[in-house]
């Protein structure tokens, strides 16, 4: 979406122009969760001047109950109506960067976070750090209660349309709500997997792409309960079938343009980009992790369903975990592939680019490209092309997080210390589940 230039007046007036009556201050908690505190329109004052309090102790990882007030500045660029109204009024929203009472940024919003990172960029001269992110989700049909099932819309594949595609309706829908609140939406189709859908907007800066996830994910929602449907960003909902990932295409722009195209360098790629590539190859075992943040992440990360499953780069090859699409110029990118939507956007985007510029800050070189399907060499092969695995769970990816001081400053001390804490709490009560599959096994043979 482009960026909205407001001013504290501009939205006052389009407050009363549009008759809006209540106002949503939208964050994201540390595990990705959106969150928002709503208020009249009565409190407009008060939320324009960055005076609007809310419990930080009563959302997942921020602070103590002794330390419970936070403040929330609103980001005016992020000013939208949403489209779907309800019986009181529109309803505006405001995305929010997380304050300390003392006027200082909270070290635990992963928005505000990002925005740290960002300006690390300015050593080397960058101006902006973009992301073109391709979200993958399900659509399953509700029970007469409004609860999801396990019951898919449709039986389509890759590409297919109606009558086999079911989910079309609802995913044309999607895309003119998306539209209509300004989303450049580039493509939408069916996927691989039966109920799996995937539509691509137009890349933009770090933080507004993250914001546009975010939104995305909540619109989606929305216009799916609309359709008696229920959409899911859950990696890996069926046994058997494809997983829903979010590649996530990258590139670094400075006054000049796109600082990853050399018309003269190998695959005309400039040195920056094999920098940047080598560092993402460097940490990818640490920012898994945050990449694939939940234990159904790495029933996704297997192979034979396309996610990858090893450290490796290539051109056209779709196996190794980061591809080079052909496009070159302004669109000369990175798309990391085993990002999937569970994923905090505003963590995600940290880890990727400290990993990149730890790549440009030591002059790394990436190993040779990998122009075979991985998933048929032997480990013998693998190992002889320095190819490593991917952490196989959240308990070894959190691991492998610890053992990397560049991933954790990234997060910082407080995001990552209450990350870590989550995720062992996460592992330990999947470790204590007794799930059908043993039961189905091995109750009557021991």
């Amino acid at each position: 979406m482009p960026k909205k230039d407001l001013t504290v007046q501009d939205i006052k007036r389009i407050v009363e122009e549009e008759n809006v009556r209540f106002l949503r201050l939208m964050f994201t908690d540390i595990l990705g969760t959106i969150k928002n505190v709503e208020v009249p329109v009565s409190q407009m004052d008060k939320v324009l001047s960055n005076k609007m309090m809310f419990d930080g102790s009563s959302i997942e990882g921020f602070v103590r109950i002794e330390e419970s007030d936070m403040y929330l500045y609103p980001d005016l660029s992020t000013w939208m109506i949403f489209p779907w109204e309800s019986d009181h009024g529109k309803v505006g929203r405001l995305i929010c960067d997380i304050y300390n009472p003392d006027g200082t940024p909270f070290a635990g919003d992963p928005r505000g976070n990002l925005k740290r990172v960002l300006t690390g960029m300015e050593e080397f001269g960058f101006t902006s750090f973009n992301l073109g992110p391709e979200p993958e989700f399900f659509l399953f049909k509700m029970d007469e209660c409004g609860d999801p099932t396990l019951d898919l819309n449709d039986k389509g594949g890759y590409f297919d349309f109606a009558p086999t595609d079911l989910g079309e309706n609802c995913r044309r829908d999607i895309v003119l709500e998306l539209e209509s609140l300004g989303f450049e939406v580039e493509a939408s189709h069916h996927e691989v997997a039966p109920g799996q859908h995937e539509i691509d907007f137009k890349y933009a800066d770090a933080i507004e792409a993250c914001d546009n996830i975010q939104t995305f994910k909540l619109v989606v929602k929305t216009i799916a309960r609309k359709h008696g449907l229920h959409a899911t960003f859950m990696p890996k909902p069926l046994y058997g079938i494809n997983g829903s990932g979010m590649h996530c295409n990258m590139s670094l722009f400075n006054e000049e343009g796109n600082v990853f195209f050399d018309e003269d360098g190998p695959m005309k790629l400039s040195k920056t980009a094999y920098q940047f590539l080598a560092g993402l190859l460097k940490h990818a075992r640490a920012y898994t992790a945050v990449c694939n943040p939940i234990v159904n992440s790495y029933k996704r990360l297997v192979p034979g369903f396309e996610a990858p499953v090893y450290v490796a780069w290539s051109g056209r090859n779709r196996s190794p975990l980061i591809r080079i699409p052909e496009s070159r110029g302004l669109s000369t990118r990175l798309e990391l592939r085993s990002v999937d939507p569970a994923a905090n956007p505003y963590l995600t985007m940290a880890v990727l680019l400290e990993a990149g510029l730890d790549g440009i800050r030591n002059d790394l070189t990436p190993p040779a490209a990998v122009d075979r399907n991985i998933y048929v060499m032997s480990e013998e092969e693998r190992k002889e092309a320095q190819i490593l695995d991917l952490p196989s769970t959240i308990h070894n990816a959190i691991k492998a997080l610890r053992e990397d001081q560049v991933m954790i400053d990234s997060l910082g001390s407080h995001i990552y210390n209450n990350f870590t804490e989550a995720k062992k709490i996460e592992w330990a009560a999947f470790r204590q589940t007794v799930s059908e599959w043993e039961r189905e096994q091995y109750l009557e043979l021991y």
